[in-house]
């Protein structure tokens, strides 16, 4: 397995980010390794907010993910503008770097493994969405793993 460039370490939190829910991993540059963390179902932001908040000050994350839906030839829709200013509300409210990571198909990826895991739709839909996040999560992981291309920091790929 590639190691992650040296010069980032710590946790983060990624969000799987919609209007009615948001899937919440966590994982560590270090073992690029992300984990379903929560679902917040709450349509209102004072509740989203302070929920994540809490999560910010259990899990102390460096950096923060967040999904970008695109369509399937990569064009921007309604859900990529509101998952962008969610993005810009949470580096405002807690002074913490995000980043994007392309979430295409990551809902329906959850749900797939989900249902090869062995639950049924009902069952399933309490994990789905932060599920979902691990998944931008270690997509994340897989795409800032190539060494960079500046001498600021390295990676040194090794065969596993």
């Amino acid at each position: 397995m590639p190691e992650l460039t040296e010069c980032r370490r710590g946790t983060l939190l990624a969000f799987d980010f919609g209007t009615k829910r948001i899937g919440v991993a966590v994982g560590e540059y270090s073992l690029a390794q992300a984990h379903p963390l929560v679902t917040i179902s709450s349509e209102r932001n004072d509740q989203r907010f302070s929920r994540i908040a809490a999560l910010i000050a259990e899990w102390k994350p460096v950096c923060l993910v967040v999904g970008l839906p695109v369509s399937l030839d990569s064009a921007p829709h309604e859900m990529t503008a509101r998952c962008i200013r969610f993005a810009n509300q949470l580096r405002g409210r807690f002074g913490i770097e995000v980043q994007y990571a392309e979430e295409r198909l990551s809902s329906a990826e959850a749900e797939e493994r989900l249902r090869e895991s062995g639950y049924n739709a009902r069952s399933a839909k309490d994990h789905l969405d932060a599920m979902a996040a691990q998944i931008i999560l270690q997509s994340y992981f897989h795409r800032i793993s190539t060494p960079p291309t500046d001498s600021s920091c390295h990676a040194s790929p090794h065969a596993t």
